[in-house]
């Protein structure tokens, strides 16, 4: 797979409701970012990059650099919502404002095909200036107690997705209705009709 290019729709989501939640989601069920084609996809998936920016230059050092952000950030919100944060948050902590020093991808308006003023980063853009987008939109998000305080885990079973509840109401219970809540209501009316044939 070419870097950059789309994977299997299902492979990789972008509905937890930040940049830095979405890289979480990576984890499940099992390692998404297990090359850089798709590390690629995600990048561009994310809006991180717009498309057709060129990574090509990406190498495995990336994937490396990507899970261990995810790692730190993931120690974070779980953290977050403890009264009493685990082990290895002051560390967690202090990778992720490191790499929030970073400046993020130099954006530029450019005329489009069509004339219209189009997105595109100044150069190709390097692993330290993703990461550096990625930990500031985490220490932006636990930083703001609004914000903070509308992370949510998905009661899904087996699903230890955490996303940005933004519903009315804020009752929303599982990352994505179609993926966790189809599965919920698929399994309640197993479990009802098996109870009826009783």
């Amino acid at each position: 797979m070419a870097l950059g290019t789309a994977t299997v729709a299902y492979e990789l989501r972008f509905d937890a409701g930040r940049i830095c939640l979405d890289l979480l989601a990576t984890t499940h069920p099992g390692e998404r970012l297990d090359s850089t084609g798709v590390l690629g996809a995600w990048i561009v998936g994310s809006g991180l990059v717009p498309r057709g920016t060129d990574l090509t230059h990406a190498d495995p050092s990336w994937l490396v650099s990507f899970r261990e952000l995810r790692g730190r950030i993931g120690q974070l919100v779980r953290g977050a919502s403890r009264d009493t944060p685990g082990p290895g948050y002051d560390l967690a902590l202090a990778h992720v404002n490191e790499a929030a020093r970073a400046a993020p991808p130099a954006p530029r308006a450019v005329p489009g095909e069509d004339g219209s003023l189009v997105r595109e980063l100044d150069g190709p853009p390097d692993c330290a200036a993703l990461l550096g987008a990625i930990a500031r939109d985490a220490v932006e998000l636990l930083t703001d107690p609004v914000a903070r305080a509308a992370i949510r885990e998905c009661e899904g079973d087996n699903c230890p997705i955490v996303y940005l509840d933004t519903s009315r109401g804020r009752r929303r219970r599982w990352c994505s209705s179609e993926v966790c809540g189809n599965r919920e209501r698929v399994a309640r009316h197993r479990r009802r009709a098996a109870l009826s044939r009783t």
